[in-house]
């Protein structure tokens, strides 16, 4: 016996475009729980949402650029499709009352068109260190003037080793917090590219090129993301840019 084919799903007849963050202790919320979570809260929301054809129709969700797990984030994005039109602030605020204290809708607007994925760049993060700038600042020369700075991280696919130097775009320490305390600050511009490059593994070089001592559990958190000014070298908005 011949299996029927499923129904095709109808094309989508509106994308918006969600910036979110993980803020508090939800910044230890895996991307995986996450994604749970916001589909959860589309649900209680009564977005009217697009599904994918197929056996087993899912609700059409665009997530890109990531942060990982562990890492505070002001600037999360996706794209959602939806069945009907939908005015952005009203999916805003319907959002945002579903989602968990920590996981916070910031901003949705309707989508430009193009890709998403393709318009999140660079990335600018925060890395506040228990360490004293004296100490951090030498390391940080040394780890800007190499050629090359060949770290380690396991993946899904084993250890792997590649160039945590060619991702910074730029690298900067500061007084940490009011600046009157002993810690300090990194402000960290990295290029998306693969293999990806993460905030720890510049950490990692760090240490092994300029001798830094990593005590203590870094915070690590994305302050932006978006499309990157290869002139200027600052990021702009996703949100506003086609």
């Amino acid at each position: 016996m011949t299996r029927e084919q499923p129904k095709q799903a109808p094309p989508p007849v509106q994308r918006l475009r969600v910036r979110y963050a993980k803020r508090g202790r939800l910044r230890f919320t895996s991307h995986r729980d996450f994604s749970r979570a916001f589909e959860r809260a589309v649900f209680r929301a009564r977005l009217p949402m697009a599904y994918s054809s197929g056996f087993n129709p899912h609700p059409r969700i665009s997530y890109a650029g990531a942060a990982p797990t562990g890492s505070a984030s002001e600037a999360e994005y996706l794209e959602l499709a939806l069945a009907e039109v939908v005015d952005p602030a009203a999916a805003l605020a319907a959002l945002d009352e579903a989602m968990p204290d920590g996981l916070d809708v910031v901003e949705v607007v309707e989508s430009a068109g193009g890709s998403l994925a393709d318009l999140l760049q660079a990335s600018q993060w925060n890395i506040a260190l228990p360490t004293p700038m004296e100490e951090v600042t030498p390391a940080v020369r040394a780890f800007l003037r190499a050629d090359e700075v060949a770290v380690q991280r396991m993946t899904k696919k084993g250890l792997r080793d590649f160039d945590a130097r060619a991702a910074v775009l730029s690298l900067l320490v500061m007084p940490g917090g009011d600046g009157t305390g002993p810690g300090s600050e990194l402000e960290l511009v990295l290029r998306h590219q693969e293999p990806a490059v993460r905030p720890d593994d510049v950490l990692t070089g760090l240490a092994s090129v300029g001798g830094l001592e990593l005590v203590g559990v870094p915070l690590l958190t994305r302050e932006a993301q978006g499309p990157l000014d290869e002139v200027t070298g600052e990021i702009g908005d996703p949100l506003r840019t086609r």
